[in-house]
């Protein structure tokens, strides 16, 4: 089972959604980082569901760090963090037939561990795993911006509403940082909450797309053909649960007009090279450029819903009829929006130490 990510900076995840604890291991952190369990339980609480367009289900995830940190910096050897699981509801599933949630991972799990796996809540599928990811990205996120980088996410699309597109401006991306529904615009954050208790009143859910935009990261970081700054942000983007599509820069809506349209004029301005525009997304060849890092993620529409669905019991192998119960969220997008984040933080830390050594103290010199 592969469950680790990064090559210089790696980051394994364990657990299961009902089990003690889901946690993380980060391998490769340079010492001396300073160590805020302040930002990280700030971090985590963005994540945390609130109202009714979130699940009842609310965890207050106390971590715990276990290991790689000595009076409050890092070590240099592998921190561990536990987040125990306190309001699971276990019955929910263990005294139910096992039918598979359309959407949800149940059917494949089944087939790859032949039985064996913890189902209850998804097990190690559940976006419960997030939450280890959003506590590394405590300790990673400051870390960046210690060195002038700094990754936000906002929430571009829930259904019909939109929101605008970021500018480019570190404002912009601080300030979404702090949100629990973060968005450019007021207008939009109504409107697109309408469109989730819409959902939630159907018994159905919504999905979105998120747009992350990454400042600071210096021009020549990144590797051409396969370890592209596209492949390896899509790699580990496409790890996190329900997210369904990724693409950079102008994207689809682009790559279909004129190259004289796309291509990225280039300016030479007070010793740095700059582009007119940023239709690649900040990337060229791989490479960073040293434009802003811009990239979009699809989150599908959350797969347990109350409504009536076809699907088929894995104990009988018989077809039935499936109308999920328990605590479910009517859109994930607006949670998602700090673990997109955080993956994007713990990527940029991978590829920046593969550029200038895993001393990341180092990183933009």
């Amino acid at each position: 089972m592969k469950n680790t990510f990064g090559t210089n900076l790696s980051l394994t995840l364990f657990g299961e959604s009902h089990g003690p604890y889901v946690g993380a291991v980060l391998d490769g952190l340079a010492p001396g980082l300073a160590v805020d369990e302040a930002r990280i339980a700030a971090q985590l609480a963005l994540r945390r569901p609130s109202g009714k367009i979130s699940t009842a289900r609310v965890e207050p995830d106390p971590f715990e760090i276990v290991s790689g940190v000595f009076h409050g910096k890092t070590t240099g050897t592998p921190l561990t963090i536990l987040i125990p699981n306190s309001r699971q509801h276990s019955a929910d599933y263990e005294n139910a037939p096992r039918v598979a949630r359309p959407g949800h991972a149940d059917y494949t799990a089944n087939v790859k561990y032949h039985g064996y796996e913890d189902y209850t809540g998804g097990g190690h599928f559940s976006g419960r795993l997030t939450a280890p990811l959003v506590a590394a990205g405590g300790i990673l996120l400051p870390a960046l911006e210690e060195r002038g980088i700094c990754i936000g996410t906002h929430i571009a699309r829930i259904g019909s509403a939109e929101d605008k597109a970021f500018s480019g401006t570190k404002e912009e991306v601080l300030r979404v940082n702090g949100m629990n529904f973060p968005v450019l615009s007021e207008t939009a954050a109504a409107a697109m909450e309408a469109e989730i208790l819409a959902a939630a009143e159907e018994g159905d859910s919504v999905g979105g797309i998120l747009e992350t935009e990454i400042l600071g990261v210096p021009a020549g970081v990144g590797e051409p053909w396969f370890d592209t700054v596209e492949s390896m942000l899509a790699h580990a983007l496409f790890g996190i649960p329900a997210v369904k599509g990724v693409e950079f820069g102008a994207g689809f809506g682009g790559v279909c007009g004129r190259g004289s349209g796309f291509n990225d004029a280039l300016r030479a301005e007070g010793g740095r090279i700059t582009t007119v525009t940023n239709h690649n997304g900040g990337v060229n060849g791989g490479i960073t450029n040293g434009m802003p890092i811009v990239f979009r993620c699809g989150v599908k529409p959350t797969p347990s819903i109350s409504k009536e669905q076809e699907s088929v019991d894995l104990t009988s192998g018989e077809n039935a009829v499936l109308s999920v119960r328990g605590r479910h969220d009517p859109c994930i997008v607006h949670r998602a929006a700090v673990v997109v984040t955080s993956v994007a933080a713990l990527v940029i830390c991978d590829l920046l130490a593969g550029r200038f050594g895993t001393d990341l103290a180092g990183c933009g010199e």
